[in-house]
């Protein structure tokens, strides 16, 4: 495929290994992801899934291989691929002795936004009630929703998402998904990390399995309710 033709493509890593110390957790995946899509990424714990998103965030530099988001090297142009991805980890990564406003500020300016409408965002995850109570006092649902906002601001093209749903209620689950669909609905892509198929039925595109570092499947087969609770299975 031309490099340009790569250009178009959100998510194109390409024979991605990485190792730490001895241990190979990633040993030559290949993965594509086009706008317009949402695919999860399936597999049991320390299967590389993790190790493969933070790759793709440039937080991680693959031992070998190549990964491209929209034609930007994650390791040669890191602050290029930043500007097009969300990134949301397992872990909220929040400030405990920050309010949520001042969280969501400092994440702003990490991410460089001019005038970004923080009151908005916060209110779109249903924080506004809370914005100047410091985070240490949130629920673990609550600070997921906290995170949740960074993207909101982020207004990213490529959503890269660790368990996104880990730790939310019924609403919290349904606002997820709210966003994930408009962002792909608008030519977006998102690569998600799923424990469990249940919470995105009727978002996912395809799926892709990691076992041991290598992908074992890459299936589209699953969107009938039977598939969905096979592929859980897995």
């Amino acid at each position: 495929m031309s490099s340009e033709a790569r250009v178009n493509i959100a998510i194109d890593a390409r024979g991605v290994a990485r190792r730490f110390g001895a241990r190979w957790v990633l040993r030559g995946v290949d993965v594509q992801v086009h706008p317009g899509e949402m695919v999860g990424l399936l597999g049991a714990n320390g299967s590389g899934k993790s190790t493969l998103l933070r790759i793709l965030a440039t937080l991680l530099k693959p031992s070998a291989g190549s990964a491209l988001v929209y034609g930007h090297d994650v390791v040669k142009v890191p602050d290029d691929v930043r500007r097009h991805i969300g990134f949301l980890a397992h872990s909220p990564g929040l400030y405990d002795d920050l309010t949520a406003r001042e969280n969501l500020q400092f994440a702003a300016s990490m991410l460089g936004l001019e005038a970004p409408n923080l009151d908005a965002a916060l209110e779109r995850v249903g924080l506004s009630h809370v914005r100047n109570e410091r985070v240490r006092g949130f629920s673990a649902g609550m600070q997921r929703r906290l995170s949740l906002a960074r993207l909101v601001l982020a207004n990213a093209r490529v959503l890269l998402l660790d368990e996104p749903y880990s730790n939310l209620d019924v609403a919290g689950i349904a606002l997820m998904n709210e966003l994930i669909g408009e962002s792909v609905a608008g030519g977006g892509a998102a690569l998600v990390v799923l424990h469990e198929l249940a919470p995105s039925a009727g978002l996912l595109d395809r799926t892709i399995t990691i076992r041991d570092g290598r992908i074992v499947g890459d299936d589209d087969a699953f969107l009938e309710p039977d598939a969905l609770a096979a592929a859980g299975e897995r």
